[in-house]
């Protein structure tokens, strides 16, 4: 496989976990993670790790959020994906344009699949 084909794969991921956010599937936003997974997060628990807390987390997003067409998206994403490994990094916007941060996502390939190992969401720091 090529590296090119190996980009393609994690696009298409990333474009169905943003699609399972938008339409509040809790089961697709979990699908394509480890169980050991890690996420470091902008609101309190700024760590969760587990998919047992990486749920927890989505679901009180959810509860703040609720899903709709514009409420999560994905772009400048940047992907470097080589055999087993890969990230992926880029602008995620929330809310139609409201609120805005940056995403990083590890990945590693599983029984032939990539999973999502670390996810990082940070907000820039503006000038008050």
């Amino acid at each position: 496989m090529t590296m090119a084909q190996r980009e393609r794969e994690i696009h298409a991921l990333i474009a169905d976990w943003t699609d399972a956010i938008c339409k509040g599937d809790i089961q697709r936003v979990l699908k394509d993670r480890t169980d050991d997974i890690v996420m470091y997060d902008v609101p309190k628990p700024i760590q969760s790790i587990g998919i047992a807390a990486y749920e927890a987390s989505w679901k009180l997003f959810f509860d703040h959020n609720p899903p709709g067409l514009d409420c999560f998206s994905f772009r400048d994403i940047q992907i470097v994906a080589g055999e087993d490994v890969a990230y992926a990094f880029g602008l995620l916007i929330i809310g139609g344009g409201d609120a805005q941060c940056r995403l990083t996502l590890g990945l590693r390939r599983v029984d032939g699949a990539w999973k999502v190992t670390h996810e990082h969401h940070s907000m820039p720091i503006l000038p008050g």
